[in-house]
C-alpha cells in the first residue's frame, strides 16, 4: 500500500549542503504556526523527497550576519572550532513545501515569543531577510538522509505530535496515498491552530488545542502532552482488535525497549527510528514532540499494546526545560 521514495539519477553532490537563501513571503497560519517562504537560485536543486524531511536553520549574528560560518561540507566541525561570539545558532526544523520550480522552500515555525532564537526570529522576519538553509541537493546520493517516515508495508498508520511536529505530519498526511488507513493526533496551543491539510478519507485527522490562548481566566491551559498521551491510548485500546495486535509473545520487543530506554543519555533529547523500513504487519506508529511524552507513548504501545519496537518511530525534537543541542 506504501512506497519508498523513488530516487531519480544521482551525480555526485553532496548529501546535505548550505543554501544561501532570503526571505521571500511570511504567511501567519494561526495564533501558533507561521509560515515562512525561502527563495534562491540554488533552491532549484534542493531536495524534493519531502516527507518529515528535516533540515537545519541557521541564524544570523547581529554583529556581523554569515561573515563567519563556515561554507564547506565538513561546516559543522568548523563552527564547533569557532569562538562563541562567532557561531550562528541554529535549530531543526522539517521542510513543509518544495517547488523547485519556483526555487522555493516553505518551513513552518511554531511560535513561542521570544523564548528560542528561531521562534524570535520568524517573529520578526520580512521578506528579504537572509537566511542559511542546511538540507539535502536533489543530486546527492544521500538526499533522503534525514526523513525518518518508514512504514514498510502495514495496514493502519499512528501518526502523532505536538506542535512542533505538525508541519511534518501535515506532509506525511498529504503524500499517504487514497486507501491509507489510520489516524493522526495533533496537540497544539489553541483551537484556532487546527490547520488545512489534506488527508485521505480513511485516516481520521484529530486535532487536540490545549487552550493557551482562551480569553477566560476560569479555563487554564491543558499542560502540555495531557490531551495527547489520553487521546491516543484511548483510539489504540478501542482499535487494538481491528489492528490485529496481541499482548502474547511481546515480551522480548518489550525487553529490548527496556534495554534501549536503560541505555538513553539522560541530558539528550530520545530518538529511536527503526533501520530501514519497519516491519510489515498490522500497525507503524510515527511519534514526535516533546521527548517525555512521546516517550511514555511509546511505552505504552510496546509494552502494553503490544507493538513491536521496530514498528514505532519514536523522534524527541524537543525535551521539557532545554533549548535544542547543537
Amino acid at each position: 500500500m506504501l512506497t519508498s521514495v523513488v530516487e531519480p539519477p544521482r551525480r555526485e553532490r553532496p548529501a546535505y549542503r548550505n543554501f544561501r537563501v532570503a526571505v521571500a513571503r511570511v504567511e501567519r497560519l494561526s495564533p501558533t504556526f507561521v509560515n515562512v517562504t525561502f527563495t534562491g537560485d540554488d533552491l532549484a536543486d534542493f531536495g524534493t523527497a519531502g516527507l518529515d524531511q528535516r533540515v537545519k536553520v541557521v541564524l544570523p549574528l547581529a554583529a556581523n550576519g554569515f561573515a563567519s560560518f563556515p561554507d564547506g561540507l565538513d561546516w559543522y566541525t568548523q563552527w564547533r572550532e569557532l569562538p562563541g561570539d562567532l557561531r550562528n545558532p541554529f535549530r531543526t526544523y522539517t521542510v513543509r513545501a518544495v517547488r523547485p520550480e519556483q526555487r522555493e522552500v516553505d518551513i513552518v515555525f511554531a511560535s513561542h515569543g521570544d523564548a528560542g532564537p528561531a521562534s524570535a526570529w520568524a517573529a520578526r522576519a520580512t521578506p528579504g531577510d537572509e537566511i542559511v538553509l542546511i538540507g539535502p541537493d536533489e543530486f546527492g546520493a544521500g538526499r533522503t538522509v534525514g526523513i525518518d517516515w518508514r512504514p514498510g508495508d502495514v495496514d493502519t498508520l499512528l501518526l502523532v505530535g505536538d506542535e512542533t511536529a505538525t508541519p511534518a505530519i501535515c506532509a506525511i498526511l498529504e503524500s499517504l496515498p487514497a486507501d491509507a488507513t489510520g489516524a493522526a493526533f495533533l496537540e497544539v496551543p489553541e483551537e484556532g491552530d487546527r490547520l488545512d491539510v489534506r488527508a485521505p478519507d480513511g485516516v481520521e485527522v484529530r486535532w487536540l488545542a490545549r487552550g493557551a490562548g482562551q480569553a477566560e481566566g476560569d479555563h487554564p491551559a491543558a499542560e502540555h502532552g495531557s490531551l495527547l498521551a489520553p487521546a491516543v491510548r484511548d483510539w489504540v485500546v478501542r482499535h487494538l482488535a481491528d489492528l490485529g495486535v496481541t499482548r502474547a509473545g511481546t515480551d522480548e520487543s518489550a525487553a529490548a525497549l527496556a534495554a534501549a530506554e536503560r541505555a538513553d543519555l539522560p541530558d539528550t533529547p530520545l530518538w529511536d527510528v527503526p533501520a530501514g523500513h519497519s516491519l510489515d504487519g498490522a500497525c507503524y506508529a510515527w511519534l514526535a514532540g516533546e521527548a517525555s511524552v512521546i516517550t511514555g507513548l511509546r511505552r505504552f504501545l510496546v509494552r502494553e499494546a503490544g507493538l513491536d519496537r521496530r514498528q514505532v518511530a519514536f523522534m524527541g525534537y524537543w525535551r521539557r526545560g532545554r533549548a535544542e543541542l547543537e
